[in-house]
């Protein structure tokens, strides 16, 4: 009886290897397509009443219920025609421009206020700091909606009722705490050494607010900002509160009164014009985009 001795053979031993490696590979690429389709998936979901109402700006209003396909039947333009002349004396023109005479000076407002506040939570010893510091976390939990009544009180003996004023100008008292506690959490992930280097070089606080620490500050100014932005474009119960004239109203007051509770709505002219509603705060965040997601991750500078 032969004996046979086994080898080991380092062809095999890498062609066994390779397979290995292949098949690793394929599992790993299966995966990352399941992956794949599951996102795209839930983001078409997602998207989806975005991409309706936009296609149902372009159907007469008789076809908008008749169908969920995105695709016309009867291409028209009719929506954004008579949408934008509105019934009233003025056009959806007046009530955009109505809007940002609100939403930019509010927007400045709470970066210029809440910047400050956070600045000199972070680098100052102020007395009773930690006192001050978690009435800051009580106004983040306080439901805004206990806040209308005194707030309208106090607008209206001040006979600011029927403008913009009481959209704007509690943000010059930094009243939003999330945007504030947001800087100060970004600024203690900060190193102190070129503020440092900045004072023995002779710059005062104010010297150092400005030169070094908004730098610094940007990605996160800027998300402040384009929360802002959102948020205040999208406000409705605020002008509803304090707006009564027609021809002081934004967008979210102009597209409620496109709907009529006595008649047939016109919903391919309100669908119109909310698809144009939403491209500033498109157009906003596609420019601030990387901006935005860098204030959001980070939380100190990348040496």
């Amino acid at each position: 009886m032969t004996n046979h001795s086994f080898i080991d053979d380092p062809a095999l031993d890498e062609l066994q290897i390779n397979k290995e490696v292949q098949k690793t590979l394929r599992r790993e690429k299966i995966n990352a397509s399941i992956r794949y389709i599951i996102l795209l998936a839930c983001g078409l979901g997602m998207l989806y009443p975005l991409f309706w109402m936009v296609s149902a700006a372009f159907k007469p209003n008789y076809e908008i219920f008749s169908s969920l396909s995105l695709w016309p039947k009867e291409f028209s333009l009719e929506g954004f025609i008579n949408g934008w002349k509105t019934g009233t004396e003025y056009t959806f023109g007046r009530f955009f421009l109505n809007t940002f005479m609100y939403v930019i000076p509010k927007v400045i407002l709470t970066v210029i206020s809440s910047t400050i506040v956070a600045f000199g939570f972070a680098r100052f010893d102020i007395p009773f700091k930690k006192f001050w510091f978690t009435m800051l976390i009580a106004t983040i939990l306080l439901p805004q909606s206990v806040l209308l009544i005194p707030q309208y009180l106090m607008f209206r003996e001040m006979g600011m009722l029927d403008s913009y004023m009481p959209l704007y100008l509690p943000m010059a008292f930094a009243t939003q705490g999330f945007f504030v506690f947001m800087l100060i959490q970004f600024l203690r992930g900060l190193p102190t050494d070129m503020e440092e280097a900045a004072m023995i070089d002779g710059c005062n606080s104010f010297q150092l607010l400005i030169y070094i620490v908004v730098p610094i500050l940007k990605p996160a100014i800027i998300s402040v900002a384009l929360f802002q932005f959102m948020w205040s474009v999208n406000d409705f119960l605020g002008p509803l509160i304090y707006i009564s004239s027609v021809d002081k109203y934004p967008i979210a007051l102009a597209l409620k009164m496109s709907i009529d509770v006595t008649e047939g709505a016109q919903w391919n002219e309100i669908l119109a014009m909310a698809s144009i509603a939403i491209v500033p705060s498109i157009v906003v965040f596609l420019m601030a985009q990387n901006y935005f997601i860098e204030g959001i991750t980070a939380g100190g500078v990348k040496g």
